[in-house]
């Protein structure tokens, strides 16, 4: 039976239980300064058409927010936020490139100024960028501050590194991100509007606190806990709760209107909360699975496997349940990595696996009570989800890495949807704000 090192920090709250590494953690943080987390997408650009309506660009930020990042660009520009395109949400605290579209003339884009923002125009098209639309993402990270001497660094890195060659990747959970990394609620809250508690949802998001938070974003939370004094908070809420600030302007307005006050948000964001919760789920089961020896890169009869594509891209559309009959070339498949094992990422269309692996799918769900018509969340369309299968085990790609004195830098890509820190956590073994 595999055995797998158990997780001890706060990422087991969020269903992230295990390590695929025994090997001892190099301790240290990363984004430190924004520099130390570099991102550039392996992009997906749409056709080239001289006459289109869309530009397409390479845009390059240091220390921005996805959302804010197109808030503010759809000011520069005077155009709505949908005449904005982009592939995926990136990390604030990070330097990166990513490939976006805009419904604009050149010599609009050309007259964008903001600070830390660099556009550079591909090209023209006729079709704007859409959520997806990369192959993968390259990164360059740094950790700092860790605890163990250079020569052992090296020694953990090195065992880390053959065990993720050794399985083909590591456990492909959903990273801290995905949950907020010193406030994990969106989960939370996405759970609530699956419940359909809509009002504990907006209070959770409001006013649910975080001891890594500062002064005055604690302060303002406390007036919005039951919503107290929501003028108040709105006097001293800090420009990073600008998404709160929403939310608290509609009630202030409308006080009893919830659903309001979250279809105000940007809708990634509101997706983003359902999204969480799935991923909650998946991460419970994978752990589940790992808890009970069950390969990750090996088939059981019941797996649902999926192919990649021409560009080594999961083909979530085409599941195949592992059968006796069948067995055999799904694991070929998965040993030449033509193929992954998928767990559920529950919601109103899901397939179950059977066998084993269904079994644990079936028992996370019915210990939380929830049914697949729970995801179809009526007057909140964007918080509606038809869920999916996600590959439980994610490649690397061109792995590498420097050892200094006090830390190091990694360097290797990923496909899209998959996480850096998941495989930094397996590295580092730091506590969770620590990513």
């Amino acid at each position: 039976m595999i055995m797998y090192r158990r997780c001890e920090t706060a990422e087991y709250d969020i269903g992230m239980r295990y390590y695929l590494s025994a090997a001892d953690g190099t301790g240290g943080r990363i984004k430190t300064e924004p520099e130390d987390f570099v991102v550039t997408e392996i992009p997906k650009y749409p056709d080239e058409r001289p006459d289109g309506r869309y530009v397409i660009a390479s845009v390059t930020t240091r220390n921005w927010e996805t959302n804010r990042l197109v808030r503010m660009l759809s000011r520069s520009m005077g155009i709505s936020r949908e005449k904005i395109g982009f592939a995926g949400t990136k990390d604030k605290r990070a330097v990166t490139t990513q490939s976006m579209s805009f419904e604009v003339s050149d010599d609009v884009l050309d007259k964008v100024s903001l600070k830390d923002v660099s556009i550079e125009k591909v090209h023209r098209s006729n079709r704007g960028m859409q959520i997806g639309e990369l192959i993968g993402n390259r990164f360059g990270i740094t950790v700092r501050g860790c605890t163990m001497s250079p020569c052992d660094i090296k020694d953990a890195m090195n065992s880390v590194t053959n065990d993720v060659r050794t399985l083909g990747g590591f456990p492909n959970y959903f990273g801290v991100q995905r949950f907020g990394t010193s406030r994990p609620v969106t989960h939370i809250v996405g759970e609530k509007i699956v419940r359909g508690d809509l009002r504990g949802a907006v209070d959770v998001y409001l006013s649910q606190p975080s001891e890594h938070e500062l002064p005055d974003a604690a302060a303002a939370r406390e007036l919005l806990a039951d919503r107290a004094d929501i003028a108040g908070a709105l006097r001293i809420m800090p420009k990073t709760m600008s998404y709160e600030r929403i939310m608290a302007e509609h009630l202030l307005k409308r006080p009893d209107d919830d659903m309001g006050a979250i279809s105000q948000l940007p809708t990634n964001l509101q997706m983003m909360f359902t999204h969480a919760y799935q991923s909650y789920l998946f991460n419970l089961m994978l752990s589940m699975r790992m808890e009970a020896g069950i390969p990750l890169n090996r088939p059981a009869e019941g797996d649902v496997v999926i192919p990649l594509d021409a560009d080594r891209v999961p083909m979530h559309e085409r599941q195949v349940i592992v059968t006796q009959k069948n067995i055999d070339l799904a694991e070929r498949q998965l040993r030449s990595g033509k193929a992954f094992i998928t767990i559920s990422l529950y919601g109103t269309e899901s397939l179950l696996a059977d066998g084993v692996m269904g079994e644990i799918e079936r028992k996370v769900i019915e210990a939380e009570k929830i049914e697949s018509t729970d995801f179809m969340v009526p007057g909140l369309p964007h918080c509606t989800s038809r869920g999916s299968r996600r590959e439980i085990v994610c490649p690397v790609n061109d792995v590498s890495y420097e050892i200094g004195e006090t830390g190091y830098n990694v360097r290797f890509a990923l496909s899209k949807g998959n996480y850096a820190t998941c495989l930094l956590r397996e590295y580092m073994k730091s506590d969770m704000i620590s990513y």
